[in-house]
Formats: structure tokens, sequence, C-alpha cells
């Protein structure tokens, strides 16, 4: 999968699975343009791999658009920035369901609308990969939010790559087990927790964000030419239990 020439615009690249991808994409010959909230994150990333970035709290929809644009044009695009709270259903915070659908849901629709209005001005096939999470399919205690957010994602998808597709434009999401990265750490670091996860897992571990970012670059890439509209679980096998 080589990716020389092409420019991709990548969120939340400042961490786990967007850091892990940036500089594979890096590796790969593509021109990457980063957005995070965290400058500093963005700073070693340009150190590392002398991609562009953009700092930008995408909780914010009027800021995250204007990035989005600030980005423009590009070749490819990659929605992985995302956020959680852990809380049970009866203690959910409307302030924190709210942020976490600002955050996964409605800054990824906003970053692919400008994309993909860019793409088709221009007459231009293209790419998206939505970093989801097997949250989506699953009632995971206390991640209510997370997964509503995420299962949104996933449906918002499946309307990009139909409606998209037809300019030649396919939209897929990937969708994560636990993934050794600072969020999952923060959810997961309780053994009593993981433990059960974890015995689920025919393959025996949590994920490291490079399995995430191999899979995330096949879907951007031409090798995955025919495929569009799907989910898929990167899981090592935890779905089938």
């Amino acid at each position: 999968m080589d990716f020389t020439g092409k420019h991709v615009i990548l969120t939340g690249a400042g961490k786990g699975i967007g850091r892990a991808t940036a500089l594979m994409l890096a590796k790969r010959g593509a021109k990457v343009t980063a957005l995070s909230r965290s400058s500093t994150d963005l700073a070693e990333l340009e150190k590392e791999t002398g991609c562009t970035s953009i700092v930008v709290d995408l909780a914010d929809p009027d800021a995250t658009r204007q990035a989005a644009l600030m980005a423009l044009p590009a070749d490819y695009l990659i929605n992985c920035a995302g956020t959680t709270e852990l809380e049970s259903f009866l203690d959910v915070q409307v302030k924190n369901f709210d942020l976490l659908y600002a955050v996964n849901t409605r800054a990824p629709m906003i970053v692919a609308q400008e994309y993909a209005r860019d793409m088709i001005t221009r007459k231009q096939p293209g790419a998206i990969v939505n970093v989801s999470s097997v949250a989506s399919f699953l009632g995971i205690p206390d991640h209510t939010a997370y997964c509503a957010s995420k299962g949104g994602l996933d449906a918002m998808t499946r309307v990009m790559a139909n409606e998209l597709g037809r300019h030649g434009i396919r939209v897929n999401s990937v969708n994560p087990i636990v993934t050794n990265t600072p969020m999952a750490v923060k959810a997961w670091s309780d053994p009593a927790k993981s433990g059960p996860m974890l015995a689920r897992i025919p393959l025996g571990r949590f994920a490291d964000p490079d399995d995430m970012a191999e899979v995330i670059l096949f879907l951007l890439s031409d090798e995955a030419r025919m495929v569009n509209g799907l989910s898929m679980p990167v899981d090592g096998g935890f779905m089938i239990n």
C-alpha cells in the first residue's frame, strides 16, 4: 500500500490509533494534515513525520468546519478522533452525552461534508475511513454515550457510502476491540473489568495501534476499491463468541 504523492487528512492524530496511522502513512509516502486538540502532540508529530498540523477542538462545530476547509484539498480522509466518559446509564450526564456525540459523530460528519464537497466539485474519486468501535455492536456497561455515538457513526457511514459512492467516494468504518491507547487505559485499567473482555478474544490479547493502522490504510487504498459501506470489526475474533 503505497501512498506516495497522496494527501491524507487525519483527525485525532495526536495519540493512539491516530498517531500510529500518521506515522505509518508518512513511512509509505503520504503527506498528512493532522488535526488534534493538543498542540504539544502535534508539534512532536510534525518533528517525526514532517506533517502539517491544525490545532482544533472538534467539539466546536464551527472550528471543526474551518479546520476541514483549511486542510483541503486532499485525496483521502480518516476520521479517527474520539473521546469517552465512563458513566452508568442512570448516571449519564447530558453534557457528557452531548460531548461524545459532538466529537465521535458530529465532527466526522462535518469534516467529511467538506472533504466530499471538494472531491465532487473536482470530480475526483476518494475514500473515507471512520474509526468506530466494537462498542457500536455491544451494550458495554458504563459506556452508554460512547456506544450510542459509535453506533451513530456506523449508521452514518452506511448512508455516506450509499450517497457518496455514487460520486466515486468509498466510505467504510473500522471497529476496533480494546486497543492499547491512553483512552483505553482510562476505560479498561481495572483487571476485574478487562479480564472478562480479554478472555473472549480467541487471539488472547488486546490490539496495538499498529494493528488498526494497517487495516485503516487497507480500506483507504485502491486494494479495497470494491469495499464500500463496511463496518469492519478488528477484534481478534471477539465478535464470534
